[in-house]
């Protein structure tokens, strides 16, 4: 992904990232161990910065390491964080421990996604949950998001899909606010435009239609269920996100692994029936 900055100068980066986390120049400088009047000369080019500062900003602003590189660059000095592509021989133990973790959580899904949310690995749940999406949505690289918002994917048949078909979007509008991606704008803009099938057409798919009301009934209230239909039995799952910690990789660093715990008994009893 390419991040697009307002403004050409480190200085001025390093400025929006401070007003991005609403950090004033002088909580910036006790944290980074300087001074306000540094700081300040530092946003305003009066000053440039050295290679130890801007890493220690862009630490104290918890900047993604993709754009702690952009900011080396910007003031002069060569990136810091490489960007191994993961199937890179270097690679091999951190695809080998994403395998056995998705591998250990069968039957439940789980999968992993990148930064522009394209699927690096699932597992069996998650392929089970993939029967019927059409095959132009299967050709890689699969992305996540429009597998499960698109009219011939996932879509018909989550029956709670206007409340998370906005969850959705709001995580990508954070994630662009963050990184501020061309690419993740545009696939924002192209799933946010998707018809969104009529409630009454994924109502049809339980026998009386009211699958996903009773979904809601066996599911707790502490977070929002994706209630999906397959094979006519109404699923619900309560999804988690977990990335890697302290990551010194671009690829790790946009990892993610997303997994979904069955929210009442009769899901798990489901997977564990087609899952043995």
């Amino acid at each position: 992904m390419t991040t697009v900055f307002p403004d050409t100068g480190v200085g001025p980066l390093l400025r929006d990232w401070r007003e991005r986390r609403r950090i004033s120049q002088l909580d910036l400088a006790l944290r980074a161990d300087s001074s306000a009047r540094h700081i300040s000369f530092i946003e305003t080019g009066r000053s440039r910065p050295s290679e130890d500062m801007v890493l220690r900003l862009a630490e104290q602003l918890d900047i993604p390491v993709r754009e702690r590189n952009a900011l080396l660059v910007m003031a002069g000095y060569a990136p810091r964080y490489a960007q191994t592509p993961l199937d890179d021989p270097a690679m091999a133990s951190v695809r080998d421990g994403l395998d056995r973790l998705l591998a250990g959580y069968e039957p439940y899904p789980a999968l992993v996604v990148d930064g522009r949310y394209d699927v690096v690995a699932v597992n069996r749940g998650i392929a089970l949950l993939m029967e019927g999406v059409a095959e132009e949505l299967l050709t890689p690289p699969l992305n996540a998001m429009r597998i499960t918002l698109h009219p011939a994917g996932l879509a018909p048949r989550i029956l709670n899909l206007p409340e998370w078909r906005a969850d959705l979007l709001a995580q990508m509008e954070r994630q662009i606010a963050l990184v501020r991606s061309p690419e993740l704008r545009t696939l924002y803009e192209e799933v946010a435009s998707y018809p969104v099938p009529d409630r009454a057409d994924r109502a049809d798919r339980d026998a009386d239609g009211r699958g996903a009301d009773r979904a809601r009934e066996r599911t707790p209230s502490f977070a929002l269920p994706l209630v999906i239909e397959h094979g006519g039995q109404v699923m619900s799952f309560i999804a988690s996100i977990a990335t890697f910690n302290t990551p010194m990789d671009v690829t790790v660093a946009e990892l993610a692994i997303e997994t979904f715990l069955p929210a009442d008994r009769e899901t798990a009893a489901y997977l564990r029936e087609r899952l043995p």
